[in-house]
């Protein structure tokens, strides 16, 4: 989408982050502001994006009173709520985005550059922002943080409905693993682009690049199962 408002003359080097955090978490409820090694899980994404010294400012986008108010204890901004049509579990990151940069838009300061970070990254550092930064600065559309698969992909296997078992890629099912191409997957901490970009390009298109995060740095937060590995990450970190 074109939007002749983005063509208005700005600060150089302009940049927001923009963290959603919506209030109904479903499998870990209120995900978003659970208590993790002493503080909310959101705390973690707005103290590494200030710290970073990257953002003019830094934005939690919510529908959710309370995480509002946890997000501005820690240093984040809530200019707006989030409406009802965006904060449920089906709604995407890009529409998230469009949303808070259309009130950007609206109030005439529009960020050269925006960072969405997701509020489930407590391992994200400084430095991987500004290496996305970076990357993203070198003809890039999106940068986006990645990692890669820890067993060949090519190589999986599916059970079908009548229950028997099958490889999902027959034709590669009895490679080594060093003949198959290394895979990768989007690790679910940030997204950079420019403001233009997030209207106008997909994230996971040809024009993107991943930024490659280790996969000892990378945990999903769908389940219990996922809460208790990452308390016990975040132990053996401090006692590291």
């Amino acid at each position: 989408m074109k939007n002749s408002a983005l063509s208005q003359e700005n600060p150089k080097n302009y940049r927001v982050a923009v963290i959603p955090a919506r209030g109904g978490s479903q499998r870990i409820p209120r995900k978003n502001i659970r208590f993790l090694d002493g503080k909310p899980l959101i705390a973690y994404s707005i103290e590494t994006a200030i710290a970073s010294g990257l953002f003019d400012r830094v934005i939690v986008s919510t529908d959710d009173i309370e995480i509002a108010e946890v997000a501005r204890k820690f240093g984040a901004e809530t200019p707006f709520f989030r409406p009802a049509d965006l904060a449920d579990h089906m709604t995407g990151t890009t529409p998230v985005m469009q949303h808070a940069l259309r009130h950007l838009i609206d109030e005439g300061k529009i960020p050269d550059q925006a960072c969405l970070i997701y509020a489930t990254c407590p391992m994200l550092t400084p430095e991987d922002l500004q290496q996305g930064l970076v990357q993203l600065n070198q003809n890039t559309a999106f940068c986006f943080s990645a990692t890669t698969f820890a067993f060949p992909i090519q190589r999986a296997l599916h059970l079908k409905e009548n229950g028997e078992l099958a490889p999902m890629f027959p034709e590669h099912i009895g490679k080594r693993s060093q003949d198959l191409v290394e895979a990768i997957h989007d690790a679910g901490q940030f997204y950079w682009a420019s403001t233009q970009d997030w209207f106008d390009e997909e994230i996971f298109g040809p024009k993107s690049k991943p930024l490659l995060l280790p996969r000892h740095r990378i945990q999903d937060l769908d389940t219990e199962e996922d809460w208790l590995r990452l308390t016990q990450i975040m132990k053996l970190k401090n006692m590291s």
